[in-house]
């Protein structure tokens, strides 16, 4: 392994460029070159690459996005795109690849090395936590604190003004972000696509807190529930209960913004470390993660099918601590 390249892909995460700086100083460490592909797998075909050094990295580890940028490529789910990345790797003579992304990025990675027998180790950089073989995704940790200090604030507000918040977080089959917000920001309800949760017990739920002298009420919902998005569900609240003031709130893409957590920030050293490493070991068409405190490498089709469950106790808490 003489020559690497790394990339990121699909949406951001803060995070990724603290695992950007972890994969370029660790190849240098064992005295193996390192470039950079901007812009994905559209770079990867368009041959936008570039030598990265230690400065390379200098002052990154702090900075939300990518300095690597990022976009998804329709091009590459073709095989004529694959080929051409692939004449591209040859052309720079990469030895092996580092894929830092989600579900998407790991699907086209999977494909490209079966077809053409490249080394690819991923990074999971996602924040919506819903990746087989990693406990926590690089930039969950950070969106989940962005958007529980979005709902904090709200919070004053539903108090203030007596009101009912409807508060959209992020999660389009996942209810990682919105679980955690729900149960540290004192939420009534919580809405995921992993439980099914009914307009009907969302009105019981609202109408017997208001006979209690209950006046303000956070929702917090994931935007991929089958009841809806918020802005649905609240019009269908609001029009079984009109003595309600209900407002949305939608937090959307300030999730994937701002500085990284130190939480993220050490997973995202470590897992980047371990990519390099893996790559040097031999590991190829895997996920580095780390689960139980410990690292391991999933094979890409497992973390593409196989469903990361959310821990009951979680759907639990939210019931007792909303009374």
């Amino acid at each position: 392994m003489k020559r690497i390249a790394v990339f990121t892909s699909g949406g951001d995460s803060p995070g990724m460029n603290a695992c950007i700086r972890a994969v370029v100083r660790t190849a240098i460490y064992h005295g193996i070159e390192v470039y950079g592909i901007r812009k994905g797998y559209n770079g990867m075909i368009s041959g936008d690459f570039y030598k990265m050094e230690s400065s390379s990295v200098s002052n990154t580890i702090q900075k939300g996005g990518t300095i690597l940028k990022s976009a998804r490529s329709k091009e590459f789910m073709t095989r004529e795109g694959r080929e051409r990345a692939f004449e591209q790797l040859k052309k720079y003579e990469i030895d092996g690849l580092v894929a830092i992304g989600g579900n998407g990025t790991f699907t086209g990675a999977s494909m490209f090395s079966e077809e053409f027998g490249i080394p690819i180790v991923g990074a999971p950089g996602t924040i919506d936590n819903d990746l087989y073989g990693t406990d926590y995704t690089i930039g969950y940790d950070t969106a989940v604190n962005t958007a529980l200090d979005a709902i904090d604030k709200i919070r004053d507000t539903a108090d203030s003004h007596e009101r009912v918040f409807f508060v959209e977080v992020m999660g389009r089959d996942s209810g990682y972000i919105a679980m955690p917000c729900a149960i540290g920001g004192g939420a009534e309800i919580v809405m995921i696509p992993e439980t099914i949760t009914s307009i009907e017990q969302v009105i019981d739920t609202l109408r017997n807190g208001w006979e209690r002298s209950k006046t303000s009420f956070i929702i917090v919902i994931a935007e991929g529930d089958e009841e809806g998005n918020a802005t649905q569900i609240a019009a269908q609240v609001k029009e079984a209960l009109p003595q309600m003031d209900a407002r949305v709130t939608i937090l959307g893409h300030v999730q994937r913004g701002g500085a990284p957590t130190a939480a993220d920030r050490l997973l995202a050293s470590q897992i980047g470390i371990a990519t390099v490493e893996g790559l040097i070991n031999g590991k190829s068409d895997v996920m580095a993660g780390i689960v139980n405190s410990r690292l391991v490498y999933t094979p890409f089709k497992d973390t593409i099918n196989k469903k990361k469950i959310i821990n009951q106790r979680f759907v639990r808490m939210v019931e007792i601590l909303s009374i």
